[in-house]
């Protein structure tokens, strides 16, 4: 799965290469803070990179992810299993997310769709903020380990 993250990265980096270093190493530091449980910074992370997110192809999917991100912050935050209400992906953004499974293989949409803004927000940072570069390839496996989960049901077992 490392090479499908890699070629997933390269896919959008056309893309998201256009997103400032500074908004990218907000991005990178909601991803980090999320991913230790640091909910609160999380939250204002978001916000902040929301703030930020030039106009552009995939910023909208870019904007979504974000705050999915931010609503399972909110949720954890307050003890809960699952956010009340979460953002969805739909059709537009299927060329910027990682994992796209047809509705009737996918099991767990909610977790799915957090699993695909963690992986945008990871690829981001690979992207557009070299200061994280070494920071970001030390987490790396954690995010093979999240796509080794739908490796099955996306056909690669």
């Amino acid at each position: 799965m490392e090479k499908f993250l890699k070629d997933y990265i390269e896919h959008v980096r056309p893309v998201f290469g256009r997103i400032p270093e500074q908004t990218a190493h907000v991005i990178a530091s909601a991803f980090f803070s999320f991913k230790f449980e640091l909910y609160p910074k999380t939250l204002r992370e978001c916000t902040t990179a929301l703030s930020q997110v030039p106009e552009g192809d995939g910023s909208a999917t870019l904007e979504k992810a974000l705050s999915i991100v931010n609503a399972y912050a909110v949720a954890y935050g307050n003890a809960q299993v699952r956010p009340e209400t979460v953002p969805a992906f739909d059709d537009s953004d299927r060329a910027y997310l990682a994992v796209n499974l047809p509705p009737e293989v996918n099991e767990d949409p909610l977790t799915l769709a957090l699993d695909n803004a963690l992986l945008l927000l990871y690829a981001v940072a690979v992207i557009s903020s070299p200061d994280d570069e070494q920071a970001l390839e030390e987490h790396r496996k954690y995010l093979v380990t999240m796509l080794e989960t739908y490796k099955r049901a996306l056909g690669l077992v």
